[in-house]
């Protein structure tokens, strides 16, 4: 017998009365927002101050809104274009599932810029403070994508203990990748986030987290998609990567130009 464990069946849906159903993956989403809201609201009074807690209430409307549009139209444009220019209606089927973080973290930019703009703000700090609360959403997502049973990894070897079979992924043992990314980019980030939030000299040089965020997150997210089994409409691209590698490397290489920016 192998060391296999088997993917327990969680209910994708949490609470259900009558037609109303709350799902996990939405639940991660409202989890990540509150959290990362209230981290907000406390960061963005350290010195130096950037905005005012009654800004921070005020931008969940705005970050709520760039998270799930552009999450949406960017697993749209990003993994599956064909089909949803031969059927654009299901573009709007957002209950049906399909979200992506590059798509998600540019309608966030462009929702932080608007909404500094219009309220005086500086971009780049109170981006700093912001990218210090992403990896709380990152890892809740992940884990909801655990429950879901989806975006599981590639085959695993017999050795490995905690291998494990999804059933919509047939009998083969496989990395519970999930997992690993849920662990790095909302852990372990979370946590290098937090200790660089805590200088004084990081939060003085505007760019700098944001920077670090980029590095960091684009990092992890390319060490955790060689687990990862690769969306099967894409499979594996230019040079054997995967869409979530070739969309997480400018992402690093914009990083560093922001920490070498910051330290100038």
């Amino acid at each position: 017998m192998l060391p296999v464990l088997m993917f327990p069946a969680f209910d994708p849906v949490l609470v259900q009365v009558g037609p109303l159903a709350i799902r996990w993956y939405a639940l991660a989403y409202i989890g990540g927002i509150v959290l990362g809201w209230r981290l907000l609201r406390q960061l963005v009074r350290e010195t130096p101050a950037v905005a005012t807690p009654e800004q921070a209430d005020d931008y969940v409307t705005w970050a709520t809104l760039g998270i799930v549009l552009g999450g949406r139209l960017g697993y749209v444009l990003f993994y599956q274009p064909a089909t949803y220019l031969a059927h654009p209606l299901e573009a709007l089927a957002v209950w049906q599932g399909g979200m992506s973080f590059h798509g998600g973290a540019i309608g966030t930019i462009l929702a932080t810029y608007i909404f500094c703009r219009r309220n005086g703000i500086s971009p780049l700090g109170f981006g700093d403070r912001l990218a210090v609360c992403v990896p709380i959403g990152l890892g809740f997502g992940r884990i909801a994508n655990f429950i879901n049973g989806e975006l599981w990894g590639r085959p695993a070897p017999d050795w490995l203990p905690w291998a494990m079979i999804f059933p919509r992924a047939g009998l083969v043992p496989r990395h519970p990748s999930q997992l690993y990314q849920a662990f790095l980019e909302g852990l372990v980030l979370f946590l290098i986030m937090l200790a660089l939030s805590r200088r004084d000299w990081v939060r003085q040089r505007f760019g700098t987290l944001i920077g670090a965020f980029l590095i960091c997150y684009g990092f992890f997210r390319i060490c955790g998609e060689f687990f990862r089994e690769p969306d099967a409409f894409l499979g594996f691209l230019f040079a054997g990567a995967t869409m979530g590698q070739l969309l997480s490397t400018p992402m690093v290489l914009i990083g560093l130009f922001m920490v070498w920016r910051a330290r100038r």
